[in-house]
């Protein structure tokens, strides 16, 4: 991995690391988070540490991030609320990059914890006004979740709603999510069309995000073909 990281990322990965454990080394030991994610140090001090590159130092952070997620930390060991808060700053850091709403709509709010799901979510249409043209795809999906795994009909019924107030251009369909929670369509379904229509309309560019989506839909296509050979 370190080699296909260019040499200005890995600095400041480091950087931002050891920042975050000498900020963390004076708190008690029983604010510390679980599963060696502690939250993440303030914005003020991650901004000095960035040296003038924000968006690289908010890439090395998600790299840090996504190492937090492997077959030894399963989520649901992940301590979700100190998870946030990396991915707020993240977001902070780099406001144009979608890596941590994609995470959070698409990989971490699978938890099997509702409480979990819902802290996820709760981050994705927070940060959805800020720039609803280019997060609609997140709060989309959010609005799924909430209506399909958790069963909150309400919930998914505000982040649909919040989709089609925004003044910002997003798709028509996107706007008619209600329409589509009232008319209860199947996760899977709803999934394939949601992802369908952001590859179709380039709101993601990244070639890993991208290579995540497709698998996505042929994760998908694949339970589907299982379900009805």
């Amino acid at each position: 991995m370190a080699a296909r990281v260019p040499v200005p990322v890995t600095l400041l990965l480091l950087a931002a690391l050891a920042l975050q454990v000498g900020y963390h080394a004076a708190r008690a030991p029983q604010q510390r988070a679980v599963a060696g994610l502690a939250p993440a140090p303030p914005l003020a001090v991650l901004r000095l540490a960035s040296l003038g590159e924000p968006v690289v130092l908010a890439k090395a952070m998600t790299l840090y991030v996504q190492g937090q997620d492997e077959a030894s930390t399963p989520l649901g060991t992940i301590d979700y609320s100190a998870l946030r808060t990396w991915l707020e700053r993240i977001v902070d850091l780099d406001p144009r990059g979608q890596a941590p709403l994609l995470a959070a709509s698409q990989v971490y709010s699978a938890s099997s914890d509702p409480a979990r799901t819902r802290i996820m979510l709760d981050f994705v249409y927070r940060r959805f006004g800020e720039d609803p043209g280019r997060r609609w795809p997140w709060l989309a999906h959010a609005a799924l979740v909430a209506h399909h795994r958790l069963h909150d009909p309400a919930l998914a019924r505000r982040y649909a709603h919040a989709l089609n107030a925004t003044a910002a251009v997003v798709p028509a369909w996107a706007r008619q999510m209600e329409l589509f929670i009232l008319d209860d369509m199947g996760e899977d379904e709803s999934a394939t069309a949601l992802i369908g229509a952001m590859l179709a309309g380039g709101q993601v560019s990244d070639p890993r995000e991208l290579a995540f989506l497709e698998r996505r839909l042929h994760d998908i296509s694949a339970r589907r073909r299982r379900a009805h050979p």
